[in-house]
């Protein structure tokens, strides 16, 4: 008896969130519904502990707004007007639709657009991948999230993974750079306190105090997008005051000369005015870090979200390297995926693709991709991703969105903002109704999730849902026939990666969670996959690129440092970032009432100084704007983050405002479609690997209209 069928009991689960811990967690059943979801405390990396937003996805996975039907559009775009339909109706009128359009335009006319809503591998990157090479759709550049810290790291380490997580507890001193992992990376926060316990030290950069700033020995505030400016000053003084280490840098770097020279021109004085962190701090924290081993940098996602967000990552990727750091303890992590490295061929088979020259469009463009792209897009696709919300210049893509002669199909748990645009709507499983395969970018376990209830209505996995679609387009391929286990068993054949040495199918079976193989970690700095095959402190790729080949500071295309305020937009005087929140995971779980009143509402935090030059007091509603768009949510004034920068924690359905805010205790009449930050972030692409650019954005705060009014309870 399988475990959908077992009405009661304990069930081993994965947590399928976009999260580096990749949690293993037990399911409690009661009459065929999870009526509780707990920490597996068997699980070696997260041993039983779990954050709220898991805690609670019973609420998520059972919630009265589940999708549970094929649904097709019967009033305008953007009404949340549906009436049912069968699933035959459905797939017939898709297959259709991509027919006519693949014979009148081609069929890079339609886009695929998704992201990892779930990070089981056949849900997020298999049949789908699949399905759309073999109807010639356009690609998508999947860019929003760490592709420019990923390149960047790239092109200093070349392997894309750093120190393993156990190890960190030998630090002796904890630098998180750009991440709030209290609310992003909780086991590797427990890790730092165990360290923390063993006598290391927490330091934490950021430019708004967190709550993993607020827990730290010394954090370290700076003007956004300056990081790299700071890592150079750090880099000077290790250099003048002879804390480098020599050996190192001579066996295992390349281009360290140059760099000695190259940063003499970043003195702390100078670093001090671009970054806003007093000299005296830059090298307090130099000599810190020069004088205490081992030292261990986490970089978090924040630095990554800006125009100069890759060579940001690429600096402070140096900054181990420079002191021989590099041993048990030290280091450095940005993310660890590539150790657990999957056969991408076999499982997204890029061979099945009739058309491989065909337009590849960044999903970070998606405004553009609807609104000005030639050939036009003329069907889209959309599945694991609200991009109505979490996609930049959103008021250009819900225009997009509205366009009549797009035909939009949406594959969703719920009726989220982007799901109101559709044509077709599709119901979507939870990851605790499917087959899939859980991989970590954090830890080094590899893990199987297998279903423990039924399917809700008539909701049906990617995986299942994509194989119905390409046999209606005729697509006789045996890649469209294969089963969960087969695609997973291709997956885990990789012989390019020994780390997934012993891992396999019948092993995860019997274990649920599967340690890869790390003995090819003692060989770690021979192993780098950079041109030289060594730490690139000087990098000749990027100097083909066109891109300085040393670590430089460039300043933001829209926003300031301390040093240039003079070239301050005068209309847009203000840095606006709007990092995740504690209770959401991007914009999923922002319609569970439990999280909702967790969070409460939206609130832009906004420096005092800057509160009373525009007479701005604690409680009251602003209107948050630039040329993109306005935002409109409540102020609180505080000292968290340096004057000159406002900040406003997570993403909230546009859709739901109204309700939110009655759940919050306070009404807000008149602003609903003014819930979305991404209507003033824009579309720029960074300057490494396409990725966004979410945190290089200006804005002006004001009053919003009635804003005493719109204070006042219903």
């Amino acid at each position: 008896m399988n475990m959908t069928e077992r009405p009661n009991g304990v069930f081993p689960a994965v947590c399928p969130l976009d999260c580096p811990d990749t949690c293993g967690l037990l399911l409690h059943k009661e009459n065929g519904k999870i009526v509780k979801v707990t920490g597996n405390p068997d699980h070696p990396a997260t041993r039983g502990a779990i954050c709220n937003k898991v805690r609670h996805m019973a609420e998520r996975v059972h919630h009265p707004e589940r999708l549970k039907y094929p649904m097709k559009r019967s009033g305008p775009k953007g009404s949340g007007e549906f009436v049912r339909i069968s699933w035959s109706e459905a797939i017939s009128e898709i297959a259709d639709k991509f027919r006519e359009m693949s014979t009148e335009y081609g069929p890079e006319s339609i886009l695929p657009y998704s992201f990892y809503g779930n990070m089981g591998v056949l849900n997020a990157e298999g049949m789908d991948r699949r399905f759309f090479a073999r109807l010639g759709a356009s690609k998508l550049a999947y860019t929003i999230c760490n592709s420019a810290g990923n390149a960047g790291w790239k092109h200093t380490m070349g392997f894309g993974g750093g120190s393993s997580p156990e190890d960190t507890l030998k630090a002796k001193l904890f630098i998180v750079w750009g991440g709030n992992i209290v609310s992003t990376s909780m086991h590797q926060a427990v890790l730092m306190e165990q360290a923390r316990k063993n006598g290391a030290k927490v330091v934490v950069i950021d430019v708004h105090k967190n709550l993993t700033g607020r827990r730290a020995d010394w954090f370290i505030p700076l003007y956004p997008g300056t990081d790299t400016a700071l890592a150079l000053g750090l880099m000077h003084v290790l250099f003048d005051r002879g804390l480098t280490d020599e050996k190192f840098l001579a066996q295992y770097t390349l281009g360290h000369e140059e760099l000695r020279e190259h940063v003499k021109a970043y003195t702390p004085e100078r670093v001090s005015r671009i970054t806003g962190v007093p000299a005296e701090d830059i090298i307090r924290l130099a000599l810190l870090y020069g004088e205490t081993s081992p030292s261990h940098i986490h970089i978090g996602n924040g630095l990554q979200h800006h125009d100069n967000g890759g060579m940001a990552v690429r600096t402070v990727a140096c900054l181990p390297a420079l002191t021989g750091q590099w041993v048990r303890g030290g280091g450095a992590m940005k993310s660890n995926g590539a150790y657990a490295s999957l056969n991408d061929e076999a499982l997204q088979r890029p061979d099945l693709r009739v058309n491989p020259g065909v337009r590849t469009i960044n999903m970070n463009k998606l405004a553009d991709a609807l609104l000005t792209l030639t050939p036009k897009v003329r069907g889209l696709f959309v599945f694991g991703s609200n991009p109505a919300v979490v996609a930049p210049e959103a008021e250009r893509v819900r225009q997009g969105l509205m366009r009549e002669d797009l035909f939009t199909v949406v594959h969703e748990l719920f009726m989220t903002d982007t799901a109101k645009y559709a044509d077709i709507v599709l119901p979507a499983t939870s990851s605790f109704e499917n087959t899939d395969l859980y991989t970590s970018y954090w830890h080094h376990y590899v893990q199987l999730q297998e279903p423990v209830i039924q399917p809700i209505g008539e909701s049906k996995s990617n995986f299942d849902m994509f194989k119905m679609l390409a046999e209606e387009m005729g697509f006789a391929e045996e890649a469209f026939r294969e089963d969960e286990e087969s695609v997973i068993c291709a997956a885990l054949d990789n012989p390019d990666n020994p780390y997934l040495n012993g891992v396999t199918l019948n092993r995860l079976k019997e274990e649920r969670f599967a340690e890869l193989d790390m003995s090819p970690k003692q060989e770690y700095l021979n192993r780098l996959t950079t041109p030289s095959g060594k730490i690139e402190l000087y990098s000749d790729t990027l100097k083909a690129l066109g891109l300085p080949p040393l670590p430089t500071y460039m300043p933001l295309e829209e926003g300031f440092d301390g040093e240039n305020r003079s070239t301050r937009n005068t209309a847009y005087p203000l840095m606006f970032v709007s990092p995740p929140n504690h209770n959401f995971l991007n914009s999923t779980f922002a319609n569970v009432h439990k999280h909702q009143s967790m969070e409460k509402e939206p609130l832009l935090q906004i420096h005092p100084q800057d509160a009373e030059a525009r007479g701005i007091e604690d409680g009251q509603f602003v209107e948050v704007y630039n040329d993109r768009g306005v935002y409109t949510l409540k102020a609180s004034v505080t000292e968290l983050m340096l004057p000159g920068t406002v900040v406003s924690q997570g993403l909230w359905w546009n859709n739901t405002a109204e309700g939110s805010a009655k759940q919050g205790g306070a009404g807000i009449r008149g602003i609903s479609g003014r819930r979305l930050a991404n209507a003033l972030t824009s579309s720029r692409t960074a300057d490494m690997g396409g990725g966004a650019t979410f945190f290089s954005t200006t804005v002006e705060v004001r009053l919003a209209a009635g804003a005493e009014a719109l204070a006042k309870p219903d």
